[in-house]
């Protein structure tokens, strides 16, 4: 295989790639901006770079024709093709908005949000259908996380409160009650 060679770059090239390199959190351009780096400033060939970047020396090759024909713009990945997010910054806005309000408030007939729940009550309000497990993500990546619920019971009766302490008394044992009688044995 003929050996790519990287020209001599100039000093606003070099700077650029030296500020990419250690600038960005992308490690995959960090290192496609490395082997550029080798090749300019060293003259190493692919082979060498791929043993000092752990990749195959196709990849190398790769690369340096990419950046030899686009500039640093050529070094980023590629637009994955798929579908586009369902997800808005205003559909969070709102699942936020409503996971923080009681759902009776909102006018619906249970009192406690469930991941299902909050998937179809988003659903009703913005028209944006997404699995209980993406309501999760979402609200997980806010902090706010759902657990099982804790169910309560109370009353509107005003001696409630009282009622309940007295039914959690420990029950008192007559006199009578306490001693026990064994029957002996006749032998």
């Amino acid at each position: 295989m003929k050996p790519i060679r990287v020209p001599n770059l100039t000093p606003e090239q070099l700077a650029e790639l030296e500020e990419l390199y250690r600038s960005t959190r992308n490690v995959r351009l960090r290192t496609r901006a490395q082997m550029v780096l080798l090749a300019a400033e060293r003259c190493l060939s692919a082979a060498e770079i791929a043993d000092i970047v752990r990749a195959s020396e196709e990849t190398v090759r790769r690369w340096l024709k990419r950046y030899l024909a686009e500039g640093v713009e050529g070094l980023s990945d590629a637009p994955q093709p798929g579908a586009p997010r369902k997800v808005t910054e205003e559909y969070r806005q709102e699942l936020i908005h409503a996971v923080r309000r009681r759902p009776r408030s909102l006018g619906l007939p249970f009192s406690l949000w469930t991941l299902q729940r909050l998937a179809d009550y988003m659903a009703e309000t913005t028209g944006i259908r997404v699995t209980y497990e993406s309501v999760r993500v979402h609200l997980k990546a806010t902090g706010i996380v759902l657990s099982r619920p804790q169910h309560t019971i109370t009353s509107p009766d005003p001696e409630y409160a009282l009622k309940k302490r007295r039914s959690k008394r420990p029950a008192t044992v007559s006199p009578l009650e306490s001693t026990s009688i064994t029957p002996t044995s006749s032998t």
